[in-house]
């Protein structure tokens, strides 16, 4: 029987996502739990790969166990035995060939900019006190909303066969002192979100102009955009299945 886990995570403390040899990571955390509580050998696959430092409003994996759980019950012992972290919401029965990640129709990100010092996010948001400007970040993100190839704010040397994604959304607000940038697609290349986002706050600091941006997204050469701001920012906070409300 396959199970969705819908969990959250502060990734302050973890090298990403995905298992690494010698590195904390939020896969295997979970599947250690699962495994000592389930008396079982448990192999999670998650929805994404979140880097070192990124967080998780939201996030699905999903696990095969050979019978019916009472997955409330469940959901009370991972809470109790995992770290302060990582919190489970709930856990769903699927149909035995539903995917986490083959099957999600879109998921969406955040980042969040403080404009203002603040003691007490100094691990979840990223801190830049130069004045941006705002509606011209505004212009340059709707222009994504018109392309598809986004080979420029792909790392390098990555495994993919496409470049290709479908943005839905890409905007920024203000909220106190601060900034968030929330978009929406069907895919994510590595480190897309974060490579956009330092090029939008080099239109925000007048450093390039929307011509310009435009003219980055059709090089495709990722040496042409922005730097990549820090990780601590970044949140995952929405992934989208047809089958799940």
């Amino acid at each position: 029987m396959r199970y969705f886990i819908k969990l959250a995570y502060n990734g302050t403390l973890y090298h990403g996502w995905q298992y690494q040899p010698n590195a904390s990571s939020i896969q295997e955390t979970l599947n250690k739990a699962l495994s000592v509580l389930l008396n079982s050998a448990i192999a999670i696959m998650g929805a994404g790969r979140t880097d070192t430092g990124v967080h998780a409003k939201l996030m699905y994996a999903h696990f095969d166990f050979e019978s019916p759980l009472d997955v409330q019950k469940l959901v009370h012992k991972l809470n109790a035995y995992l770290p302060k972290d990582i919190v489970i919401y709930d856990l769903i029965h699927v149909h035995d060939a539903a995917h986490c990640r083959f099957d999600a129709t879109q998921r969406t990100y955040e980042y969040h900019i403080n404009v203002f010092k603040d003691a007490f996010s100094q691990e979840q948001s990223w801190y830049f006190h130069q004045k941006l400007d705002i509606e011209l970040m505004n212009a340059a993100a709707n222009k994504l909303l018109s392309h598809s190839d986004f080979q420029c704010f792909s790392k390098v040397n990555t495994d993919v066969n496409t470049f290709d994604c479908t943005i839905y959304e890409a905007s920024w607000k203000q909220e106190n002192n601060k900034l968030i940038f929330t978009i929406s697609a069907n895919r994510f290349l590595r480190n897309m979100v974060r490579a956009i986002v330092g090029t939008l706050v080099n239109i925000g600091l007048h450093k390039i102009t929307l011509d310009d941006f435009e003219a980055i997204i059709i090089s495709k050469n990722r040496d042409k955009a922005g730097f990549s701001v820090p990780a601590h920012g970044l949140y995952l906070t929405e992934i989208d299945y047809d089958y799940i409300n």
